[in-house]
């Protein structure tokens, strides 16, 4: 495994100090839970940012709504 060096202010320091407290076994492996959490967290706004994004334009564009609405015809709902 790869190591990085960053620096922490006093607050973070002090919450991986307490890494035994919220289940870990060491500072590493609750960083790395914390990077993954935060990194699913920046993909899942990215993804509701991209929807909210082609529902806009979808109801700003009356032909794609056609479009959409003929593509739809005979489909069971």
């Amino acid at each position: 495994m790869q190591q990085a060096k960053f620096s922490c202010n006093e607050n973070q320091v002090e919450f991986l100090n307490n890494y035994k407290e919220y289940g870990f076994k060491d500072k590493s492996s609750l960083v790395r839970e914390a990077l993954n959490r935060l990194k699913e967290e920046f993909e899942s706004m990215k993804l509701r940012e991209s929807a909210e994004l082609y529902a806009e334009t979808y109801m700003e564009d009356s032909d794609l709504k056609a479009l959409t609405e003929s593509a739809a015809q005979g489909w069971p709902e």
